[in-house]
C-alpha cells in the first residue's frame, strides 16, 4: 500500500499495543512500541534506496528481498532491539521486538493484498504474488484507523476498545475483499471459457467495479466487471516469442526491458517507426486503464537496431488510476 497508509497503520498498531497491561503502565515502553510500529510499518520498503542505482534496479529489487518469507524475523530484533534500548525500555526488548515484527508482517500482508504484487515467499520461489483485492491505496481501511488514531490523540478512555474494534473490522474487511474477488474472477473465467489463472483482476479505488485482463491466448481481452455485468473494451495482440519484430528482438538484451520481464506477467510490445530508427515499448497489460498501459518500457533503436536510449516506469501520476 501507499507510505501514508503504512505510516498510519503503524499507529493504530502503536495503539492496539496499549491492550497490554506493560505497555499501558510504561510510558517509556509505549514511546519505544510506537517508533517500533512506525518504522516496522515502513521497513520493508527501505528497498526504496535501490532508486539511486536507476530505475531499472528499483523495478527488479523493490518488494523482494525486503519483503521475503525471512524478512520480518531480520527487521524485528534489527530494529526493536535498539529501539527498546533507545528509550529506556530495555526491560522490555522482546515486547518491542514483537510488536515490530507485528508491524512488518502488517505491511508485506497489505501488500500481497494489492495486484502490484510481492515476492513473500522467497527463498522458496521468486514468484510475484498478488491477491489483486486492493487498490494501493484503500480509502476505507484509512478512514477507520484515522478515526481510531483521532481518537486517541484526543484523550478518548477508551481508545483500546476502538483499536481492537478498527482490527477486526479490518480482518473481516479483507476477508470479505477476498471472497468478492473470487466471485467476480469464477465469474469472468466462466464468460471466457478459461481457467481462472488466465484472468488477472484490477480492484478499483471505491471497489465498485472491477477492470480485468483475460489470457486469450494470441491475445488479450481487457475490460470492465461492473453491476454483475462483463463489459469488454479491448483486445490486445500477445508478445509472443516467436511472432516478435526484428526491432522488438533487438531490445530484449537492454536492462530496462530485461526488468520489465522480470516483473511483468501480460506483456504487450508496441513497434513504431521514427525518424533513423524505431521506438519499441513492452507494456503491462495487468495495468490497463481506459485504452492506456501506464507501465512500460520505452526502447529507441537506430536503424542498425542498436539501442539508443531506454526509460522504465509508470507514465501516469501517483493519484491517477490504476492504484497499484
Amino acid at each position: 500500500m501507499d507510505t501514508g497508509s503504512h505510516l498510519l497503520f503503524g499507529v493504530t498498531l502503536a495503539g492496539l499495543a496499549m491492550a497490554d497491561p506493560a505497555v499501558a503502565a510504561h510510558p517509556e515502553l509505549q514511546h519505544a512500541v510506537l517508533a517500533a510500529t512506525l518504522l516496522g510499518s515502513h521497513a520493508p520498503d527501505f528497498d526504496s534506496v535501490m532508486r539511486l542505482r536507476g530505475p531499472s534496479a528499483y523495478i527488479r529489487h523493490h518488494r523482494g528481498l525486503t519483503h521475503s518469507l525471512p524478512a520480518p524475523l531480520a527487521w524485528a530484533p534489527l530494529l526493536g532491539f535498539p529501539i527498546a534500548w533507545l528509550f529506556g525500555a530495555g526491560e522490555w526488548s522482546w515486547t518491542v521486538v514483537l510488536w515490530t515484527l507485528f508491524a512488518v508482517c502488517f505491511h508485506i500482508v497489505l501488500d500481497l493484498f494489492n495486484a502490484y504484487g510481492v515476492q513473500c515467499l522467497r527463498p522458496i520461489t521468486r514468484k510475484w504474488l498478488h491477491l489483486d483485492a486492493l487498490p494501493l491505496f484503500d480509502p476505507y481501511l484509512f478512514a477507520g484507523h484515522a478515526a481510531a488514531a483521532l481518537l486517541w490523540l484526543s484523550g478518548y478512555p477508551h481508545a483500546v476498545l476502538a483499536f481492537m474494534l478498527v482490527y477486526a473490522l479490518t480482518a473481516v474487511y479483507l476477508a470479505w475483499r477476498l471472497a468478492v474477488n473470487r466471485v467476480v474472477l469464477r465469474r469472468l473465467a466462466a464468460h471466457y471459457g478459461m481457467d481462472e489463472a488466465d484472468v488477472t483482476m484490477l480492484p478499483t479505488l471505491l471497489g465498485a467495479s472491477w477492470q480485468y485482463v483475460a489470457d486469450l491466448g494470441d491475445e488479450y481481452a481487457t475490460g470492465y466487471f461492473k453491476g454483475g455485468r462483463v463489459d469488454e473494451a479491448a483486445q490486445l495482440p500477445k508478445a509472443k516469442p516467436e511472432s516478435l519484430a526484428e526491432p522488438a528482438k533487438a531490445t530484449m538484451a537492454a536492462a530496462g526491458v530485461r526488468a520489465f520481464h522480470h516483473f511483468s506477467e501480460r506483456a504487450h510490445v508496441k513497434v513504431q517507426e521514427v525518424v533513423d530508427g524505431y521506438l519499441v515499448t513492452w507494456s503491462d497489460v495487468r495495468f490497463w486503464h481506459q485504452r492506456g498501459m501506464p507501465f512500460s518500457a520505452a526502447v529507441t533503436l537506430d536503424r542498425n537496431l542498436n539501442v539508443l536510449n531506454e526509460q522504465i516506469g509508470w507514465n501516469k501520476k501517483s493519484w491517477q488510476p490504476p492504484f497499484v
